[in-house]
């Protein structure tokens, strides 16, 4: 799938796996047919500044961006126009954006060091910052159930919120030696993946426990991680250009490395079924993988 004209930085499907949307460094967010390649409707292109992270709203009618102009916007995946004003809170830019799982609210987290949920209607803020990290919160996500948050940071800890209250839940996470650049829940909200600048993949319970050793393959900063929709299979996107995919619980490799891209990989998907991958790269392409054969399907 060409037709970025910068770094590709994130990616996701829908949850029919018909369709990918992507955020890049050219402002814009953009919709595309996973069967044909092609795009689906117009750029979605803000006013200003870098799109850091998107992702779909469960009814896949709406999509969430963070941008370098420190907000959060959501976009009708339709029309590619702005629903309502942007989000505003935040006090750096704002790297990393997730819906809930009912649609209801977003989570983001900031280069400001804060994690914030909105109302998704409305834009307002819903309570406080939740504030512990010391540094750049670099990823976020909500538990299956949408009761929990949990955020890893350039401060090289993973934490875990109650979304309600914004209180700590367990420890913090500290096994990795560098940033954390990407964290997501397995499908039953028991553990919880992290990639790090160190190279490695780790899991965790819920609350903050180390779960097995460290996944060790790639050779450079692992800035992308996800479960499979079973849980059993974890990707990983790495700036060694590579997509690697690995046993959840005995942390080998499942087959070989997914090569392809000729720059950093920055942002790695599951589609529902499990059966593909997509991946977004600094090359400014989106790959489609077979998970089965490990062969690109398209690229966009």
């Amino acid at each position: 799938m060409e037709g970025h004209e910068s770094w590709v930085v994130s990616v996701a499907f829908t949850p029919d796996g018909l369709c990918v949307v992507s955020g890049s460094y050219d402002n814009t967010v953009r919709t595309w047919d996973t069967e044909t390649g092609k795009p689906m409707e117009e750029p979605s292109r803000g006013p200003t500044n870098l799109v850091k992270s998107v992702a779909f709203s469960s009814d896949r009618r709406r999509v969430v961006s963070g941008t370098g102009d420190n907000a959060v916007w959501i976009w009708d995946k339709k029309t590619g126009k702005p629903v309502g004003e942007p989000f505003r809170r935040h006090t750096d830019f704002v790297r990393s954006v997730a819906f809930s799982p009912d649609g209801m609210h977003v989570v983001s987290g900031s280069h400001d060091g804060t994690v914030q949920i909105w109302n998704a209607e409305t834009g307002h803020p819903v309570g406080e910052p939740f504030i512990g990290h010391i540094a750049w919160v670099l990823s976020v996500a909500f538990s299956p159930d949408g009761r929990r948050i949990v955020s890893g940071s350039a401060d090289r800890t993973v934490r875990i919120w109650d979304a309600e209250t914004g209180n700590l839940l367990g420890k913090p996470f500290l096994g990795h030696t560098d940033r954390v650049w990407s964290v997501a829940f397995s499908p039953d909200g028991r553990r919880i993946v992290s990639g790090s600048g160190d190279g490695t993949v780790r899991i965790c319970d819920a609350e903050g426990e180390p779960l097995g050793e460290p996944f060790r393959g790639h050779t450079y900063p692992i800035v992308s991680v996800a479960f499979s929709p079973k849980g059993d299979r974890v990707v990983s996107g790495s700036t060694d250009t590579t997509v690697r995919m690995w046993d959840a619980k005995t942390g080998s490799t499942v087959g070989e490395p997914f090569r392809g891209h000729t720059h950093w990989v920055w942002s790695v998907a599951f589609s529902d079924d499990g059966k593909r991958i997509v991946s977004g790269s600094y090359d400014k392409t989106i790959r489609i993988w077979d998970v089965e054969a490990a062969e690109i399907l398209t690229t966009l």
